[in-house]
């Protein structure tokens, strides 16, 4: 009974804990501010204690559902009165600009030079001086303006007009035709045979991924 008992009580920490996440909304680690993260772990933390509460299940359920209904307060708190921003989540740091690193921003953001330059080489900056302006954002991230003649050249630069790129659709995954895909952007399984026929190939489950972009052209990937 103890075996069966652990197994529902673990599903239903799983689904409402499936549930909760869903409601607060998804994000990456980078994107997490303090406490998004905090919040999380301890979610989590009561997630695992709620798989294995036999006898009272529903005391651990409801301070998950208190977590995450906090977390959704705020995140509403937040868009509603933007200026409470800086005093839950913090502000935005300078800490180079112009060429100067500032020692004082520095130790608010409790940073130190090799933390600032590694950060700066994960960004794609090995040089320093190829920095105009580093700001450390409030979830941990740091934002680099490059100087402009250290930027990358852009199709405005060169007076060239390309067209736009739009997102691709998938309608081919693992062999398998996403008919809804193909539905939406308003073809069918006769022009993807067609389509598949003149790549030479003959059914879809030879093909990886198929993607179809704005003007139907069908790019196809195979496994190895």
């Amino acid at each position: 009974m103890d075996i069966l008992k652990i197994i529902l009580t673990s599903l239903f920490s799983v689904v409402s804990l499936f549930i909760i996440t869903k409601v607060m909304g998804h994000k990456q680690m980078a994107q997490l501010d303090f406490f998004d993260y905090i919040t999380g772990i301890t979610i989590g933390s009561i997630a695992a204690e709620l798989a294995t509460e036999l006898e009272q299940p529903w005391k651990p359920f409801i301070a998950m559902v208190i977590y995450g209904a906090v977390s959704v307060i705020i995140s509403l708190v937040i868009n509603k009165f933007p200026k409470s921003r800086k005093y839950l989540n913090g502000t935005p740091t300078i800490i180079m600009d112009n060429g100067k690193i500032s020692r004082k921003n520095m130790k608010k953001a409790k940073m130190d030079l090799s933390e600032f330059m590694v950060l700066c080489r994960n960004a794609g900056y090995f040089n320093l001086e190829d920095i105009q302006t580093a700001v450390f954002e409030y979830n941990g991230t740091l934002t680099i303006l490059p100087v402009s003649t250290k930027r990358p050249v852009t199709p405005n630069d060169m007076q060239m007009m390309p067209q736009q790129d739009y997102i691709y659709t998938e309608v081919i995954m693992d062999g398998r035709i996403l008919e809804g895909n193909l539905k939406k952007i308003g073809l069918d399984t006769v022009w993807l045979s067609r389509e598949l026929e003149k790549q030479g190939y003959r059914s879809a489950k030879e093909i990886y991924l198929g993607l179809c972009d704005k003007e139907n052209k069908l790019s196809l990937f195979v496994s190895d």
